[in-house]
């Protein structure tokens, strides 16, 4: 009579399942934890000022770089497309008197040029603008 030997047939599974989730938990906390660097696509050095306040708004932002590009929110576009450009603007339920603009421009862009791009703002319809500076260290 012949035996059988029961060692072929003792199969060990190893169930995945915990070191799948696991490795999903450490995903997800590396995921969390980790800050992202948020850069701004256009380098600006603002003027700086003793008395500016850090306010926090939706709105349009108009930005004016020392090498002469001037940008609506993160387009770029020619002085002559910015009355347009704000004209055409949805400001959804807020008329355009009440709208917030904020105007960034380089310590190095001249004084003529900021006072005619507050004209084109006026001009397009819009009262609030406020001038972005940096605060002094």
């Amino acid at each position: 009579m012949r035996l059988r030997s029961k060692r072929g047939s003792i199969r060990s599974n190893v169930d995945m399942t915990p070191m799948i989730d696991i490795v999903f938990q450490l995903i997800l906390f590396f995921l969390v934890s980790t800050t992202f660097a948020i850069l701004p696509g256009i380098k600006l050095k603002l003027p700086s000022s003793h008395t500016s306040e850090g306010t926090s708004y939706k709105g349009i932002t108009i930005t004016a770089d020392a090498d002469g590009l001037l940008f609506f929110n993160e387009k770029e576009v020619a002085f002559d497309e910015l009355g347009n450009e704000l004209v055409m603007f949805d400001t959804g339920d807020v008329k355009k008197d009440e709208f917030p603009v904020s105007l960034e421009a380089d310590s190095e862009v001249t004084n003529g040029t900021i006072v005619k791009i507050f004209d084109v703002i006026r001009e397009s319809g819009y009262a609030v603008i406020n001038l972005r500076t940096a605060t002094e260290k």
